[in-house]
């Protein structure tokens, strides 16, 4: 199992800016639909029932940028194990040619729907993201 998630987006009217580009506010949402995707394409229905994930922090890298029409491809991982509530997850948008062109280090922490309360991430909670980036052996 791969604990990598693959979208694409395209800039459409709606995300570009008085530059000509899009925007760096739809940057941040792009990142959240991925999570979001990432976390429904792979975790149990119970636990989707049972956790939302909120964002803590975001630092965000622009490196370019893309105009009406083009496209980008987004890549997300956890590159380690979780800390009590909070996750790290890493998002790269890469351009027609293959060039990261921003990138996002997010951290996020899980609540527990029924009592509105940060909790702790359980291992049966993380498994299906796992390896973890930093788990992965090189060569």
């Amino acid at each position: 199992m791969t604990n990598r998630h693959a979208m694409t987006f395209i800039a459409g009217p709606e995300h570009i800016d008085e530059l000509g580009h899009v925007n760096n506010a739809v940057w941040v949402n792009w990142i959240q639909d991925i999570a979001t995707a990432h976390w429904a394409s792979v975790a149990a229905p119970e636990h989707q029932a049972a956790y939302v994930w909120v964002v803590t922090r975001h630092e965000i890298d622009y490196r370019g940028n893309v105009g009406l029409g083009e496209g980008v491809e987004a890549e997300t991982f956890i590159p380690a194990g979780p800390t009590g509530a909070r996750f790290d997850r890493r998002v790269d948008f890469r351009n027609a040619e293959g060039k990261v062109i921003v990138s996002a280090n997010t951290t996020w922490a899980m609540i527990e729907r029924a009592s509105g309360r940060l909790c702790r991430v359980r291992e049966d909670v993380c498994a299906p993201f796992r390896p973890y980036a930093n788990e992965v052996k090189q060569g």
